[in-house]
């Protein structure tokens, strides 16, 4: 992680001087806005990379001379049979359509985002899945 760390902090650091370069040169606001705020993006991820490298174990990718297969094993639980994913995605889909067709859409989206969103937190402290 503290690779991934320190090219997001250098990315950061370059996005922030072509964004001052670009706002001088062009003097055109959206850019430069866009500019800064990848420049926000970027320091925030960097940062975080390199503050949670200090507190686990050091992984092979941080290791010069680590193998491909240091870096073998479990990466992490994701549960293989979620449908709150989709319902995410559509009440997703269905609000960047309400900027499109109209704000009304939103109050239907609103709901099935929520309901996915609920879902997904909880979907193992209830049913056939609870094992907490």
């Amino acid at each position: 992680m503290k690779v991934q760390g320190r090219m997001f902090i250098w990315l950061a650091v370059f996005i922030l001087v072509m964004a001052i370069v670009y706002g001088v040169w062009s003097k055109e606001p959206a850019g430069t806005t866009a500019l800064f705020l990848a420049f926000g993006l970027s320091i925030m991820i960097g940062y975080y990379l390199a503050f949670t490298a200090r507190r686990v174990d050091v992984g092979a990718q941080d290791n010069k001379d680590a193998d491909v297969a240091d870096d073998a094993g479990e990466l992490g639980f994701f549960s293989p049979h979620s449908w709150q994913p989709l319902s995410l995605g559509l009440g997703g889909a269905m609000a960047f359509l309400g900027v499109i067709f109209g704000w009304w859409l939103l109050f239907f989206s609103a709901p099935v985002i929520m309901i996915g969103l609920f879902g997904w937190v909880f979907e193992y402290y209830r049913g056939e899945n609870a094992n907490q």
